[in-house]
């Protein structure tokens, strides 16, 4: 036991740079209560002492703003950061080295009873405000960003952007030449971000520019095509797409309605 609360102590001082000193924590740290309470509450909870573990859970819910239900399985070194506003979930279990910061929900979306909370793996980091929902696995090693929405499985490593929960993939989504030519030729801004910092919007819009140019290409193949033929093409530049601000009240159709 004091084991254990040595090592929850400890990972306080591993994760959280702002730790100064073990009075500090044990002292103003609501996490390392919430987490050193909701130990004592399952360990009643387990001993089927189940309204005095409802109790006390409620008691350290006032106590740190923290809701963890006493029978929620937590494992080692765990750390909730600032705590203000996490809520953990009757069935939901958590490995050893995770970490939560404020405004996270591991909730359910079913009102069956049974398991209806998700399992954490280990070392899976949950960003603030983020929602894991419903009985669903999240890997080890995942992370989850800040007020993501994840109500499906993640794989191990993923890491899950996004509303609902987008997992990203390690593809890079700097434009292409080709590909920003085609975004200034339809009067579009290319859509550019760097691959430590991976968009799934942002690949997806630049898939969509090298299937116009691909497309751009073979259009121009088929025209010359026709043309040696002896076929008649009507040539017309392509209007580029206007950037500014439309006016609604002078237009040709707007003219003579007011």
């Amino acid at each position: 036991m004091f084991d254990q609360l040595k090592e929850d102590i400890r990972i306080v001082f591993d994760r959280d740079p702002a730790a100064r000193n073990t009075l500090e924590v044990v002292t103003t740290y609501p996490g390392f209560h919430a987490v050193l309470l909701h130990r004592a509450n399952h360990w009643l909870w387990q001993s089927k002492l189940k309204f005095l573990a409802r109790f006390l859970a409620y008691f350290a819910r006032w106590l740190t703003g923290v809701e963890i239900h006493p029978g929620a399985v937590i494992g080692r070194r765990f750390f909730i950061d600032h705590g203000m506003g996490v809520v953990i979930g009757e069935t939901a279990v958590i490995g050893d080295d995770c970490t939560l910061y404020h405004g996270v929900t591991l909730g359910g979306t079913s009102w069956q009873k049974g398991k209806r909370h998700p399992t954490l793996g280990n070392g899976v980091v949950v960003g603030a405000g983020a929602k894991v929902l419903g009985p669903i696995i999240i890997g080890d090693g995942a992370r989850i960003g800040s007020n993501a929405v994840v109500i499906r499985a993640v794989p191990d490593g993923a890491t899950v952007i996004g509303i609902p929960g987008r997992i990203v993939t390690e593809v890079s989504t700097t434009p292409s030449p080709e590909q920003e030519a085609m975004a200034k030729k339809i009067g579009f801004d290319a859509y550019g971000a760097s691959q430590e910092m991976p968009d799934p919007v942002a690949v997806a819009i630049n898939s969509m520019l090298e299937h116009i140019h691909t497309m751009d290409k073979e259009m121009k193949q088929m025209c010359q095509e026709i043309k040696s033929l002896g076929g008649k093409i009507d040539e017309r530049a392509v209007e580029e797409i206007s950037n500014g601000p439309v006016d609604y009240g002078t237009g040709p159709s707007c003219q003579g309605k007011r």
